[in-house]
């Protein structure tokens, strides 16, 4: 199968979207998504893009993407941090999630990168299975600490005086 993986388009977008609406459904957070292709135009294709993304594609389809963005570590410098890989069901098992997360590798390589880092469930075997093979240490130690919005509002009304 020849996979071909490019730099995501403006017009990509809609298919993005629908890849990232396949994986929360997968994770099993279905209506976790609240963002929409106009967002992903916005948010990662103006003066100050927030991402890179790439697609992957197959007979000139759009099967699978990857999303990261530049962090900073004060223990490692610059690193990166991919968002999600995501291959659309049907296409599984065929190589293209290699081929993006090589892809992005390499991306990130370029840019000299000290670390790329990113999460995975504890139940996805597979993923886990995939990144220890390609390289990757899959820490126990870690968590992962975030606030939703309803968070983030909640901490600001009840710390008004900082």
């Amino acid at each position: 199968m020849n996979v071909q993986i490019r730099e995501a388009k403006k017009d990509d977008m809609k298919d993005v979207i629908k890849l990232i609406n396949e994986l929360a459904v997968f994770e099993k957070e279905p209506r976790a998504v609240v963002i929409s292709s106009e967002d992903l135009i916005k948010d990662g294709f103006g003066e100050r893009p927030l991402f890179s993304c790439f697609v992957a594609l197959v007979n000139n389809r759009i099967s699978g993407m990857c999303l990261g963005y530049p962090r900073y570590s004060t223990w490692k410098g610059p690193t990166m941090h991919l968002e999600d890989l995501i291959v659309t069901q049907n296409m599984r098992g065929k190589g293209i999630g290699f081929a993006l997360f090589s892809h992005f590798i390499k991306f990130s390589h370029l840019k000299n990168v000290r670390r790329i880092e990113w999460a995975v469930l504890d139940w996805n075997i597979d993923a886990i299975n995939f990144y220890k093979k390609n390289g990757a240490y899959v820490s126990k130690e870690w968590q992962i600490a975030q606030m939703n919005e309803i968070a983030i509002n909640n901490f600001i009304s009840n710390n008004e005086n900082i």
